[in-house]
């Protein structure tokens, strides 16, 4: 693990990156990140995440500034930019069931190449996808989900870079962690190595390649 400054942090994704980033309606999301990204202006971006919050919050910043060439999420949020720029065919937008989801970003991580599941049987997600029978029941297969980067907010880091995650605020960030090519975390609060015990060590220090340096 390397730390870095949130420019730095910011400046390693390209425009046109495919990008995890934790959060559900902007709780558990690395906001210092968003605003970064903004103000890099970091475009085409691909964005795999729980939603699209709402206009100034979270991943909405991104939406606003118009970076977002694909959303891949669970729902739009309370967002109706994202609504407005759907319609209009200027971001396309993937709207896949919440445990699909993140069920496939776990698949991604975990090395599968996606995972079997009834939901969307018989109904317009199944366009274009394989059916599999099992025991005479038919599953979809999701195929596994990764990115280039997954952006991870935690509530403790130590020096090492293990995370500890605060309440729902954990929501999709260890599971995005485990699911792109480099992960760059930023924490609320980092401690010295000692102070998250073993226990509570959520996101292990391998895993995180750099830890944003707070402001």
């Amino acid at each position: 693990m390397q730390g870095v400054s949130l420019e730095q942090a910011d400046a390693m994704i390209p425009d046109g990156a495919s990008v995890m980033i934790g959060g559900f309606m902007g709780v558990g999301t690395p906001e210092r990140m968003v605003d970064e990204l903004v103000r890099q202006e970091k475009r085409g971006l691909t964005v795999i995440a729980n939603d699209t919050a709402m206009p100034g919050v979270g991943i909405g910043k991104l939406v606003t500034a118009r970076l977002v060439a694909k959303a891949i999420v669970s729902h739009i949020g309370l967002n109706p930019e994202t609504q407005q720029r759907m319609l209009a065919g200027e971001m396309d937008v993937e709207l896949v069931p919440q445990g699909t989801l993140i069920e496939r970003i776990r698949a991604g991580g975990h090395g599968l190449g996606g995972v079997l599941t009834p939901t969307g049987v018989g109904t317009v997600v199944e366009k274009g996808k394989q059916k599999i029978a099992v025991n005479g029941k038919d599953y979809l297969l999701e195929t596994a989900l990764r990115a280039d980067f997954a952006l991870v907010n935690a509530f403790l880091a130590d020096y090492l870079g293990n995370l500890a995650y605060a309440l729902t605020a954990r929501n999709f960030n260890p599971m995005i962690a485990m699911a792109a090519d480099t992960v760059i975390a930023e924490a609320d609060n980092i401690v010295p190595v000692g102070v998250i015990a073993p226990d509570h060590v959520v996101t292990p220090a391998p895993i995180v390649d750099y830890l944003v340096a707070q402001g």
